[in-house]
């Protein structure tokens, strides 16, 4: 097989992303639409996202956040977005750059994008990536259920987490459990991978 010098999964994870940052975009500048809100998960070590010592402490790897009614001061720019959400009914604000999200979901319209860990590393040539990272379940506490499987959404029905005390203001209200119909999409970069 060929060396994909253009590296196409490359290109197609940047075009993915740009998705994510033109919703974020127009909802910073004009809210979000009607029934619309996000699930947005991120690896809380990748370089750049800054989140207090505290939720780094609660959430080690991997964090997800609820983008519907209780959020302020979202600005967007190429490399990122900055949001303040309150946590335990602590206001905290966080920056997460693109390259740190692992998971997108609209559950409004079963709309979801998943990220491959942008861990490439040239070993003798520049083609060489290490293996990707195994999407992992945010740490359980008492009063918390596990997010939506990114990774699962047409395959199965999705209901959104039971509110939890420390993330009150910014979880989402229940949806619905319906069976996953036609027109949910999800897209992963492996369905434009050719595999060998």
């Amino acid at each position: 097989m060929a060396t994909d010098l253009i590296r196409y999964d490359v290109l197609v994870q940047q075009a993915l992303r740009s998705v994510v940052r033109k919703v974020l975009t127009d909802g910073a500048r004009d809210g979000l639409p009607g029934a619309h809100h996000f699930y947005i998960s991120f690896r809380t070590h990748a370089p750049s996202v800054k989140i207090s010592p505290r939720l780094k402490d609660m959430y080690p790897d991997e964090m997800t956040i609820v983008m519907q009614h209780q959020f302020w001061d979202l600005s967007v720019n190429e490399t990122g977005f900055e949001i303040s959400l309150s946590f335990d009914k602590i206001a905290e604000r966080l920056v997460i750059p693109f390259e740190a999200i692992t998971g997108f979901f609209d559950p409004s319209v079963k709309f979801g994008l998943k990220f491959e860990a942008a861990d490439v590393v040239p070993e003798n040539d520049d083609t060489a990536e290490k293996p990707a990272a195994k999407p992992r379940k945010l740490p359980t506490r008492k009063s918390q259920q596990d997010t939506p499987d990114i990774a699962q959404i047409g395959k199965k029905p999705v209901k959104a987490p039971a509110q939890e005390p420390a993330a009150a203001e910014a979880a989402a209200p229940p949806v619905e459990e319906k069976a996953a119909d036609a027109s949910a999409q999800v897209v992963s970069l492996d369905s434009f991978r050719k595999k060998k």
